[in-house]
């Protein structure tokens, strides 16, 4: 299997960090640790798999952030397990201050504001798509923001460093099959310890949210898609399901967002050519003209503009890419 890699080495010293920023193209914010008009050397590997990819990543000492705003303009949530081979990483995520020493994975979301700092190390990332690994969501999500510092997670981290070393050999018809293994030991290591057993209700909540979330992905096109369909799918009461969106900003917001989310996506396919009245109508909207005002309130551009600039290869905003690349971290996480 080949990875898609990317060497800052490849550009002038004086594009190199700005080379680095379009090569996480909206998924991060970097801020570098020195001057980068000195130069910038970075380099990633990415191999990207059925639902999830696995990343290498050595960079000078930089600060990352993902940002509400970055999160809303480009809403990608999987879950990212970490490990840094040299240097301790601190982390700010979903709330949780922590730092990991290295060799020690450690839980993110993509969903979830962070702030990372890290000094020039090498990286590993394993990137899990929520819909792929759906089965251990509730799992993953009680394991956000905080270091997996236990015997599994010690092995979890040798599964991950295993992973990188036999990846480029396994032959494309056992991948379908890596990503149940990758699942069942992502699962076992990364389970709750038993101080967090306490968390219970929390964890009831998550898995509740998921079932929500899974409802809403599967009837996003039916018009009767509101708090009744969903407590009779989830098996829940209307004020538990209240409660469970109140931090989105309730039921038909959450809809709502989950409806532009899926047009964003058909509009970003250059091979789509439905008439965006007819993918208003489809997502239940009741003109093309409020499809359009909700779409631009959400992504600050309008259907036509992110259209326009998918086809021509183009990105809706930010500026030109300094290199000329067939593919970014943005587009390996989507396609993964």
């Amino acid at each position: 299997m080949q990875a898609e890699r990317f060497d800052t080495a490849d550009v002038p010293k004086a594009d190199q960090y700005e080379a680095w920023l379009r090569w996480f193209d909206r998924v991060f914010d970097v801020d570098p640790g020195t001057r980068p008009e000195h130069g910038f050397h970075a380099t990633s590997e990415i191999w990207a798999l059925e639902g999830c990819a696995l990343s290498r990543v050595t960079a000078p000492p930089v600060r990352v952030t993902r940002t509400r705003t970055l999160i809303r303009r480009n809403p990608l949530d999987p879950w990212v397990i970490t490990i840094g081979r040299h240097t301790t990483s601190s982390m700010l995520s979903g709330g949780r201050e922590f730092e990991a020493r290295p060799g020690v994975p450690f839980v993110v979301s993509l969903g979830n504001e962070l702030i990372s700092r890290r000094e020039q190390d090498e990286r590993l990332h394993l990137y899990l798509s929520r819909d792929a690994f759906s089965d251990i969501a509730p799992i993953m999500d009680a394991a956000r923001g905080a270091p997996v510092d236990t015997a599994m997670g010690a092995l979890l981290a040798d599964y991950m460093l295993m992973l990188e070393r036999r990846l480029p050999n396994i032959p494309t018809e056992d991948l379908p099959r890596l990503k149940e293994a990758i699942s069942a030991t992502v699962a076992a290591c990364v389970a709750p310890a038993p101080d967090r057993v306490a968390e219970a209700t929390e964890q009831l909540d998550l898995g509740r949210l998921e079932r929500v979330r899974c409802a809403v992905r599967k009837h996003l096109r039916s018009p009767s898609l509101g708090p009744r369909l969903l407590c009779r799918y989830v098996g829940t009461s209307r004020s538990q399901l209240y409660r469970l969106l109140e931090s989105e900003g309730g039921v038909a917001r959450y809809i709502q967002r989950q409806r532009l989310l899926a047009a964003y996506a058909i509009l970003c396919d250059p091979s789509a050519d439905k008439p965006i009245a007819t993918i208003a109508e489809e997502f239940c909207f009741a003109d093309a003209s409020g499809f359009s005002r909700a779409f631009r309130q959400e992504f600050d551009t309008s259907p036509s503009d992110l259209r326009t600039a998918s086809r021509v290869g183009a990105r809706p905003s930010g500026k030109a890419t300094i290199v000329s690349r067939s593919s970014t971290l943005n587009d390996l996480l989507r396609a993964s």
